[in-house]
């Protein structure tokens, strides 16, 4: 184990809100990480189950755990931000509440960051009652590494559980937008000042359940019936509201290239077709969609479809869903 004085300190910020069903689960993996020089910022979002009472359970017996309670419920994204201003860390670890870390996770990531702003790893998936569903995020998501934010234009593979970044990220990844996702916005902050970096081991294990914040696998997508009427028009009108956050950011490397990409996006919402933004998408394939798994016999296909504007899919909705 690496003595604390020649380590620099890693901060783990654990957000909690009524997590008593999986939460000492987590502080156990937490709390014996092989790594020695951490502090634990657990911040509790006004929980009304047991999850205080087993945090200071916890605190008792390991003092380098520190509980912070709101006195309101912040919410998701507000919590985890409020976590982050309470951290000390050079290195900053992000941390559900219901997952399971391997013990060698910090000390790994800690000695690979390297010059990197962030690193990550891949994760196995587990359900409700922990067992193993025999899938990674790497089945799900192609994981990349290197220093271009226009991968993350149109989806991310950074999942916050699995990041470690250095404290100089959060000058310019605060505050978060309320309703976005703050895992995806680190790293595309992360890609624009620097480089990222991820281990292929499976680092964590990843919890999937009906009340996750995220649903990486589309559970809640089978369940919901209603998840599939008018869900292109929904997605277009998100990604809008991601590319323009995008684009106000105020260090692009490639800010050009961003504007560009969103006024033709945003185009293609008020148009029937698009056949600039399909050109751009083509020009742009490998970077702008590194991050999903498309069977190479669907290339073609993806990017003549990227050509229907939101009026097309408006009225294509509104004759099939009646």
């Amino acid at each position: 184990m690496p003595e604390k004085e020649n380590t620099p300190l890693v901060s783990i910020a654990i957000c909690v809100y009524n997590g008593e069903r999986f939460l000492r689960e987590q502080l156990e993996s937490l709390v014996l990480q092989t790594y020695s020089n951490i502090e634990i910022i657990a911040v509790d979002d006004y929980s009304t189950d047991s999850s205080v009472k087993i945090l200071e359970e916890f605190a008792g017996n390991y003092p380098f755990i520190k509980i912070y309670r709101n006195e309101q419920n912040l919410g998701y994204v507000r919590n985890f931000e409020k976590a982050l201003t309470l951290c000390n860390g050079e290195l900053i670890a992000l941390s559900d509440q219901d997952d399971i870390w391997e013990l060698d996770k910090i000390k790994l990531q800690a000695e690979n960051i390297r010059d990197n702003l962030l690193i990550y790893h891949d994760s196995r998936f587990i359900d409700e009652s922990g067992k193993d569903m025999h899938k990674k995020m790497s089945d799900v998501l192609h994981l990349y590494r290197g220093n271009q934010p226009e991968t993350f234009l149109l989806s991310n593979c950074v999942s916050g559980h699995s990041c470690v970044f250095k404290r100089e990220l959060l000058t310019d990844i605060l505050p978060f937008h309320p309703n976005q996702f703050h895992d995806h916005w680190i790293a595309y902050v992360a890609t624009n000042l620097g480089s990222i970096d991820f281990i292929p081991q499976c680092l964590v294990a990843y919890r999937q359940h009906t009340s996750s914040s995220t649903d990486i696998l589309n559970k809640r997508k089978t369940l919901d019936k209603s998840y599939h009427e008018n869900r292109d028009v929904a997605k277009l009108r998100r990604e809008l509201i991601w590319l323009k956050l995008c684009a106000a950011f105020h260090r692009n490397r490639n800010q050009a290239f961003v504007d560009r990409f969103t006024r033709l996006f945003e185009n293609r919402i008020d148009s029937l077709f698009s056949f600039k933004y399909a050109a751009i998408i083509k020009e742009n394939y490998d970077t702008l969609y590194h991050n999903h798994k498309l069977r190479k016999g669907t290339i073609n296909g993806f990017i003549y479809r990227q050509m229907w504007g939101l009026k097309a899919k408006t009225i294509w909705a509104n004759l099939f869903n009646r």
